[in-house]
């Protein structure tokens, strides 16, 4: 037995024992809290009658924050930059902000979009709205343009909170908003920003209106309570309806059980507009009794700095920021740091262990989606390196192959969750009728990502059904191709894409990012990838860039690269080739 066979056995050892501690461990207190309400067999009837874990009610987002806030008001919660904000403050801040949208005539139902990068005062607008009634729409602070209008116009939102350094972009558009009525801007206390006329600031709200108590309005469980729109890497973004009923709060508490320890500090630097950052970090931080430690932004050469100063003990990563954090030169901050659980999403399986190592925590393994009707999956160590493990709870579940039948070991799938025929259990697509029946189909939800499983069940994400491409009659994935590419010692990042052949099917092309102060041949990445990825596999087309085109959740917005395809910069394999000479020698 070789020695790194040896090394997977006894981290397959390891990690069942971590797995099976933290499972006994989630249930108790998960049992325990529902004693402590009181609601034990009303839990008990609902699971049965639903045939999976449900609650006979969920406290809203609103009533939470004032519960925690009744229950032990001088518990430190927010940790932003120099500010320590404990849980009475952050609670008067959010009822000052509903006061002020009151006295605007903000009424229970109306739509409001929130508009800003990672600050205290989107929190406080956030809760805001949840205490009034009203549906909040975080929206991309990269939007500009028509994207930014189509979202302000299908939101219907009537009041938009944004902050000072996103006003140009919605006045670029502002004659063209249909619904938008009154704009309030949050300028993080810099009094002299000008503004274009006389809006109200979130900070006069919080000045004015410090004293103001915990609203009391009524809220209609069935009334929308947050609006998240998919990232539109294909077409217009779709707006996730979450409704007031639907909060989930004691749900997450069973996965907050299983992740976390007594007093945690979530840190998060991904964008508030995303549900990760919104529901995964604060509401849970929230739900827990944690501390939340924000960041304003990621950036992979201060992380590990902030992580610290800020105290976290554990954060979420997406996309590839662990690739890029890898790729970074060592640093005094490594493991300078207090955290203690990495929850990640698509670790490359090769950056695993090595990130582990370098930075001294554990890494365990998520997948989860917005619209992807509550299915989670995990690997806390018990599952292969690689693998997103398998459905939290047993959900049933199906991978369907290209062709319509189920996928065999191995084989890429599309991820299709059971929902069942009732309308309450199905994604709702605000304003889009179409698409949500089209999300469903005979009870089984698409979620639009492929996924492989291995003869012992566990499951493996591949990519979106939009990363797949076909060359020479064969199916590649772009996650595949990308995940090599990015091996090579001077590549940071890239994505790789289809772009339409002559000869029909797909060629394919990259576009790398290289790492700071250093240079990528075009050529050295092809001549590097022989060997590493099947001929039909291999990109025709490579290009060097500075950055990729992102959206605010670090997802590539491919539909932009494939649009602009192949330009004078492009590298092109089949024209670098040497001509084969023809006749005789």
């Amino acid at each position: 037995m070789t020695q790194a066979n040896t090394r997977e056995q006894l981290r397959q050892i390891e990690g069942k024992l971590f797995a099976g501690r933290l499972v006994s461990r989630a249930i108790f207190r998960t049992l325990r809290d529902e004693i402590r309400s009181g609601t034990l067999l009303e839990t008990i009837q609902e699971s049965r009658k639903h045939k999976t874990l449900a609650f006979p009610y969920e406290p809203t987002y609103a009533e939470l924050l004032e519960t925690r806030a009744r229950e032990n008001p001088s518990r430190p919660f927010l940790r932003f930059e120099n500010q320590r904000i404990d849980l009475l403050d952050f609670n008067r801040s959010a009822n000052a902000v509903a006061k002020g949208l009151r006295s605007l005539g903000a009424q229970p139902g109306d739509v409001c979009a929130i508009m800003s990068g990672n600050c205290p005062e989107f929190l406080y607008s956030f809760f805001a709205t949840q205490k009034l009634g009203m549906g909040a729409v975080p929206v991309n602070t990269g939007l500009m343009g028509d994207g930014l209008t189509y979202l302000l116009d299908h939101s219907q939102a009537r009041f938009l909170i944004v902050h000072r350094a996103n006003l140009e972009q919605i006045f670029s558009v502002r004659k063209k908003l249909k619904h938008v009525k009154e704009i309030i801007v949050i300028t993080e206390g810099a009094s002299d920003t000008p503004l274009p006329r006389a809006l109200p600031r979130v900070e006069d709200f919080l000045h004015t209106y410090s004293n103001a108590p915990d609203p009391r309005v009524g809220i209609n469980p069935e009334s929308v309570s947050l609006l998240l729109y998919t990232s539109g890497t294909t077409g217009h973004p779709k707006g996730v309806v979450y409704k007031y009923r639907d909060s989930n709060t004691r749900k997450m508490r069973l996965l907050g059980n299983l992740l976390y320890d007594k007093g945690e500090v979530l840190y998060t630097c991904l964008p508030l507009f995303h549900a990760n950052a919104l529901l995964l970090s604060t509401m849970q931080s929230l739900n827990m009794g944690h501390e939340l430690a924000l960041g304003r932004k990621f950036s992979a050469s201060r992380f590990w700095e902030e992580v610290s100063n800020l105290g976290g003990t554990t954060f979420n990563t997406l996309g590839a920021m662990i690739p890029i954090l890898l790729k970074q030169p060592p640093g005094p901050y490594d493991r300078k740091h207090s955290v203690r659980v990495v929850v990640s999403a698509a670790c490359p399986a090769n950056a695993w262990r090595e990130y582990e190592d370098r930075f001294g925590v554990r890494l365990i393994e998520a997948y989860a989606a917005v619209d992807g009707g509550g299915f989670l999956t995990l690997n806390m160590g018990n599952a292969p390196v690689g693998s997103i493990g398998k459905p939290l709870g047993g959900g049933r579940y199906r991978l369907v192959a290209e062709n319509g039948a189920e996928a065999g070991p191995n084989e890429p799938g599309e991820l299709q969750v059971w929902k069942g025929k009732s309308r309450d259990s199905q994604v709702e697509y605000y304003r889009n009728e179409e698409a949500t029946k089209k999300k469903t189909s005979d009870g089984w939800l698409r979620t639009g990502d492929l996924l492989t499983r291995d003869e012992k069940g566990y499951l493996y994400f591949v990519g979106r059904n939009t990363d797949s491409m076909r060359r020479r009659g064969e199916n590649v994935s772009a996650y595949e191709v990308e995940t090599v590419i990015n091996k090579h010692p001077d590549v940071l990042e890239s994505a790789v894409f289809g772009i339409p052949s002559e000869l029909g099917e797909d060629d394919i092309m990259a576009m790398i990012v290289p790492i700071e102060g250093r240079k990528v041949d075009p050529a050295a990445v092809h001549k590097f990838l022989q060997g590493k990825l099947a001929k039909y596999a291999i990109p025709r087309f490579i290009e060097v860039t500075d950055e990729l085109p992102k959206t605010g959740t670090h997802r590539v917005q491919k539909n932009d690269l494939r649009a602009r395809g192949p330009s004078a910069a492009t590298w092109d394999a089949d024209k670098a080739a040497p001509k084969r000479k023809t006749g005789a020698a």
